[in-house]
């Protein structure tokens, strides 16, 4: 006869396994060498305030192409995209042929509470291109926004659409309001206003309430599934690198962070429309440069229906769409993504 419930002996020998090692682990981590951020060299050209403007160095035969600059989002931190000599999306596309550079935005501070979208758009990505143009003499540059700095690149095109040659967006939100759009549905009642008049963001607090949209995936089977490696000196290397940059969450300027909440997440401003940053207005219809949206068929951040919004918006008649089986961050670091994104980046990119 079956029965419903375990055997309590079977159990108890099950649970005294795990914390054996689950005991074993802690020492295997604490052994774990500290690593640097990133693993390709770079060399910083230009900076503005907190914000660094980093020239990857090549490691292959140019492709003769306009040089690619990276706009990665304001939360958490750029080196995701070169994470480790084989999980490195940077490292990819330097030994594809591309020239590289990377926006990294720094840590805000209490002096940027009232830095605006605009002041980040019109205003520090700006230079950053004026940079990068006046180094190679190019009138336009190929741009590659990820996850927020996505929206970013977009508004910067839409408004400067001179000085963008090629446009590429990584699991970047278009239209934040489908309906599997969890953090969507989370950030729909939160009180902007509020949140302004009390200051810079915590990335701490930002940190835990994206892994509370998955608490089990994000927070607790990974712990799990960390337990039976603790004898894997990479893999634990591995878990740390990525601790590290979960974790490793710069606070929002105050003004930035709930004008993109109101604007985009509660407000939908590029499907509405009535965007405007400074004196200028976001129209991505103005978009007629070619485009690449790349995104992740398990993104759960951002879903497949809030990218591929983008066709619809745009007056460009050379749009690709390429949807990947990778979550949001496996964009970056998955082997899927190693394989395939920075070759079809480079080949769509000599295309142009």
């Amino acid at each position: 006869m079956t029965t419903l419930f375990p055997d309590a002996e079977q159990v108890s020998a099950e649970m005294l396994e795990f914390a054996r090692r689950a005991a074993a682990t802690l020492p295997a981590l604490a052994k774990v060498d500290d690593t640097p951020a990133g693993c390709s060299e770079k060399k910083a050209v230009w900076t503005d305030g907190k914000l660094t403007l980093y020239r990857y160095e090549p490691r292959a035969e140019s492709r003769g192409l306009k040089p690619l600059l990276i706009c990665y989002a304001l939360v958490n931190r750029p080196y995701m995209m070169d994470l480790q000599p084989d999980r490195s999306l940077i490292r990819g596309l330097l030994e594809a042929g591309l020239d590289v550079y990377l926006i990294d935005w720094g840590y805000p501070d209490g002096s940027d509470r009232y830095t605006s979208l605009d002041d980040y758009i019109n205003g520090f990505l700006d230079r950053c291109v004026q940079f990068v143009r006046k180094a190679h003499k190019v009138t336009a540059i190929n741009l590659l926004g990820v996850c927020q700095g996505g929206a970013f690149s977009l508004c910067y095109t839409a408004m400067h659409p001179h000085k963008v040659r090629n446009l590429i967006t990584m699991v970047t939100p278009v239209d934040f309001k489908t309906p599997d759009n969890l953090l969507s549905k989370w950030i729909q009642g939160v009180d902007t206003e509020l949140m302004a008049r009390m200051g810079n963001i915590s990335g701490d607090w930002l940190n835990a309430a994206y892994l509370a949209l998955m608490p089990f995936r994000l927070a607790q089977q990974k712990y799990i599934s960390l337990v039976g490696n603790a004898d894997d000196a990479q893999q634990l290397e591995n878990f740390m690198r990525m601790e590290r940059w979960i974790f490793d969450s710069p606070d929002q300027a105050a003004t930035a962070f709930t004008q993109f909440v109101r604007w985009f997440y509660q407000e939908n401003r590029f499907v509405t429309g009535g965007l405007v940053l400074g004196v200028r207005k976001v129209d991505l219809a103005r978009i007629g440069q070619p485009v690449l949206n790349l995104y992740g068929l398990q993104d759960h951040l951002v879903p497949p229906s809030a990218s591929l919004a983008l066709q619809k918006l745009i007056s460009s008649e050379d749009y690709t769409a390429v949807g990947l089986e990778v979550g949001h961050i496996g964009m970056y670091v998955s082997g899927r993504a190693q394989r395939e994104v920075p070759g079809r980046i480079a080949q769509w990119l000599a295309a142009r």
